[in-house]
């Protein structure tokens, strides 16, 4: 068993990795943050000391351990997730109660999944976590001397300081006044009225969702409505037999319903009428669209595909 500051720092890193490699929608995502996460806490109590991580008793063994001192590392115990995170806060003014609450509750949803039957990141919505989840992980690393980038990678630092920005700027009071009035002009309609809007709503939410479109319910009128965004993180590529998948997570970043009218822009404004989930998009190809294969029968793509590519052409005629 390794105290360490560096192990630690490197198999957090690993188990980010894992989780950036999936679908955000994905179960899977949630648990490997939540384990990334407490890996990341452990090597940042180690970066102060490793004595800190070992579990105290009352004939100091495990203490010993740590500090090399004669103990066998088979007697080596650590300290509970939950005492980490309490030393965080203690260690680390900016680990605030509000950081605790996010961490210890990731690492609840961790032990449910782990532990028992429950499915808990699958109720564990990822709009009601990621943001807390990534102020943690910069408020750890940065104490810790590293950085987002150096535990995540550039694309997914970025995508997380856009994140943290937009949840800690958010203007709550207003963007609530904004969905309750919408509500009420809705409610205010004729129950025919809001039944063709429901309708018309439904229509074109199921067109756009063809169209990079993201389906959500309207968090002023209860309609179907739809949301886009950015993508980022890298491109998931699945091979079946007759078609290739290509994967992208979204952050969603505008709303927009037909029904009602309501637009909102950002994504702390979306956090706020509870439809910030990330999504994925997912665009099929066929092998020879993916890898822009030409049919060599086919004169006039030959041509096309020599012109644009730079090659010569010699005609035959």
């Amino acid at each position: 068993m390794s105290w360490e500051r560096e192990p630690l720092w490197t198999k957090a890193k690993l188990y980010f990795e894992r989780a950036f490699d999936v679908d955000r929608s994905d179960d899977v995502f949630g648990l490997w943050c939540a384990m990334g996460l407490e890996l990341l806490s452990r090597s940042t109590v180690s970066y102060f000391s490793p004595v800190l991580l070992a579990e105290p008793d009352k004939d100091h063994r495990h203490v010993l351990a740590a500090l090399g001192l004669g103990a066998t590392a088979s007697q080596r115990k650590s300290i509970a997730t939950s005492q980490v995170l309490r030393l965080c806060k203690e260690l680390i003014p900016k680990f605030t109660d509000d950081e605790l609450t996010i961490a210890s509750a990731l690492a609840g949803r961790r032990n449910d999944e782990l532990h028992s039957g429950t499915a808990a990141f699958l109720e564990y919505k990822h709009q009601q976590w990621i943001g807390g989840f990534y102020k943690c992980c910069k408020i750890l690393a940065e104490a810790q001397g590293e950085s987002l980038t150096s535990l995540f990678g550039d694309e997914e630092a970025k995508t997380a300081e856009q994140i943290i920005r937009e949840v800690d700027g958010e203007v709550t009071s207003k963007v609530k006044s904004k969905i309750a009035a919408y509500a009420k002009v809705f409610e205010e309609k004729s129950s025919t009225e809001q039944q063709d809007l429901r309708i018309a709503a439904e229509k074109q939410s199921e067109k756009l969702s063809h169209q990079q479109h993201h389906r959500v319910q309207c968090p002023a009128c209860k309609c179907t409505a739809t949301v886009q965004g950015d993508t980022y993180g890298r491109e998931q590529i699945e091979n079946r037999d007759d078609e290739i998948v290509v994967r992208q997570s979204v952050i969603p970043t505008k709303f927009a319903c037909d029904a009602c009218g309501l637009k909102l822009a950002g994504y702390g404004e979306l956090l706020v009428g509870n439809i910030a989930d990330h999504f994925t998009h997912r665009v099929h190809y066929t092998p020879a669209e993916y890898y822009e294969l030409v049919d060599p029968n086919d004169r006039e793509a030959m041509d096309s595909y020599a012109e644009d590519h730079g090659y010569f052409h010699f005609s035959n005629d």
